[in-house]
């Protein structure tokens, strides 16, 4: 986990941030807002693919590494690549939790749990907003 931000690759102002992504898209990504829980485009999708953040088109994850968690939002037990993601302490509302962030761009794309007793590889829970990414399914 870091404490120092790496300069971001994709920088862009506010405006040009609204601009690109729908307001629903803004408020997950560029001010680390939640989507409601069982209602995301990817919680329940099966497809074999590469998943993208939406902001910059960075690859976060595969469709490998996801599982069913029963939480509500797409879980993962690892990004695709350690340099692909940013993780950072997170104390807001109250809760100690850690806040994953897209590398690339710094977009918020949800959290990291660790030790709840899924029978994963890693046995953490990247809870991964559906509306912080795009499925590039595999042909």
């Amino acid at each position: 986990m870091t404490t120092e931000m790496p300069a971001a690759k994709v920088v862009k102002s506010e405006d040009e941030w609204r601009a690109q992504l729908s307001p629903d898209e803004f408020r997950v990504l560029r001010e680390a807002g939640t989507e409601p829980a069982f209602r995301g485009e990817y919680t329940d999708t099966k497809t074999v693919g590469v998943y993208h953040c939406r902001a910059c088109d960075a690859e976060l994850f595969r469709s490998e590494t996801k599982f069913d968690s029963h939480c509500g939002w797409p879980s993962f037990f690892t990004p695709l690549a350690g340099d692909a993601i940013i993780e950072r302490t997170d104390n807001t509302l109250g809760m100690k939790r850690v806040e994953v962030l897209c590398a690339r761009c710094h977009s918020h794309l949800g959290h990291v749990f660790e030790g709840e007793g899924y029978t994963t590889p890693t046995d953490l829970r990247y809870c991964i907003n559906s509306i912080s990414l795009r499925l590039e399914p595999q042909e």
